[in-house]
């Protein structure tokens, strides 16, 4: 069951691993690390803030690109 208070903390979590890798990223000159950290940041603070699942913000963000 998704609630919105669990949809909340997945979306925190999201984007401390994407800040995390995004950092990585930076360290190393992995510029594809640092893209994936920054869109999973940005699909984390999305989830955070909209209470929506990570599947239902990509299906946005498809349909808009």
């Amino acid at each position: 069951m998704n609630t919105p208070t669990k949809q909340k903390w997945e979306g925190r979590w999201d984007q401390l691993k994407g800040r995390v890798k995004s950092i990585w990223g930076s360290l190393t000159d992995d510029e594809l690390t640092k893209v994936q950290g920054d869109y999973e940041r940005t699909v984390g603070l999305v989830k955070e803030k909209t209470g929506k699942t990570r599947e239902e913000i990509e299906r946005l963000i498809n349909q808009n690109a």
